[in-house]
């Protein structure tokens, strides 16, 4: 018989099938009793019924370890497929697993503040000083939930409020204008999902990575949606913002309000909102402090001292 097996679409097929197809010919070696011929997402197996079931169920195990872990050997299927059980790092805070393996959990007590709080609310805002790993840790969120299959998109916006230079300064076109904005974001998305998978995500809107001006209009279904930088926004773009939450959907804001380039004149949407949602059931407020800063040691002296 012939059977054509359909690998989950969040798996990284280059880390999954090897450098030259190592992984794919060793769990071929191991039932030699059928033909394989791998491509993309599909996985084309031939031989006797039992033997395609039989390696399909290997296939399967070794898929789910990929996916969980963002890697696999040719060891780690030797041992998958012998009842042995491979290296998982794992610790109680563990978020997810990165680009190659690498462990991503909370490392501090806001951080797992942050991690419970998401699972039991819809709205979160996450406030406090630069490199208290905010935006780092919601996005290790929203990454695992994508993985996981509890939500179909990723959207991450940030607003285009200047620190210094003015956007009309900036070389290039808008797209090249407003991506240095973005560079944060793009950066915690390639310590979790590996180059070529994040490209295709990109590619196919799975992620999305947009100014807020962008986000009027739509509405965010099935979806987690991350603002970042908040303390820039106005209460009216805030509001807008806030507003775009679908069925299915979560939302993080993060913003340090010790960050605000707004006009003087000019109140913070962020700071308005904190006002606003204190006692709102389904909306929680994170507040990170020094204490959660995971950056060099001398940020937290940097913070004391202009605080």
């Amino acid at each position: 018989m012939e059977q054509i097996i359909t690998l989950q679409d969040s798996l990284d097929t280059p880390t999954f099938y090897g450098v030259n197809n190592s992984n794919i010919l060793c769990l071929k070696n191991q039932h030699p009793d059928v033909r394989v011929v791998a491509r993309g997402y599909q996985v084309k197996v031939t031989g006797a019924e039992t033997a395609v079931a039989h390696f399909e169920k290997s296939l399967h195990l070794c898929e789910n370890f990929c996916i969980r872990n963002n890697r696999l050997s040719e060891q780690d299927i030797l041992m998958l497929l012998h009842g042995d059980k491979p290296h998982e790092q794992v610790t109680d805070n563990l978020i997810l697993h990165g680009v190659n393996g690498k462990s991503i959990y909370a490392r501090s007590t806001n951080q797992q503040a942050l991690v419970k709080a998401y699972e039991e609310n819809d709205l979160l805002f996450a406030v406090g000083p630069a490199g208290s790993g905010k935006t780092y840790t919601a996005i290790a969120l929203a990454v695992r939930a994508l993985r996981n299959r509890e939500v179909k998109r990723i959207i991450l916006s940030r607003p285009a409020v200047e620190a210094g230079e003015k956007l009309g300064f900036l070389p290039g076109d808008m797209k090249e204008k407003i991506d240095p904005y973005l560079q944060p974001l793009y950066d915690a998305l390639q310590d979790m999902i590996p180059g070529s998978k994040l490209t295709e995500f990109m590619e196919k809107g799975t992620i999305q990575i947009a100014p807020l001006a962008f986000m009027r209009g739509r509405t965010l279904s099935d979806a987690v949606v991350i603002l970042d930088e908040a303390q820039n926004t106005t209460a009216l773009q805030l509001k807008m913002f806030l507003t775009r939450l679908g069925l299915g959907g979560k939302m993080i804001v993060t913003g340090d309000m010790t960050q605000i380039d707004l006009p003087p004149t000019q109140k913070s949407g962020l700071r308005d909102a904190l006002e606003r949602f204190q006692d709102i059931k389904g909306i929680q407020i994170i507040e990170f402090n020094e204490k959660d800063i995971v950056r060099h040691p001398l940020v937290k002296k940097i913070v004391a001292a202009y605080k």
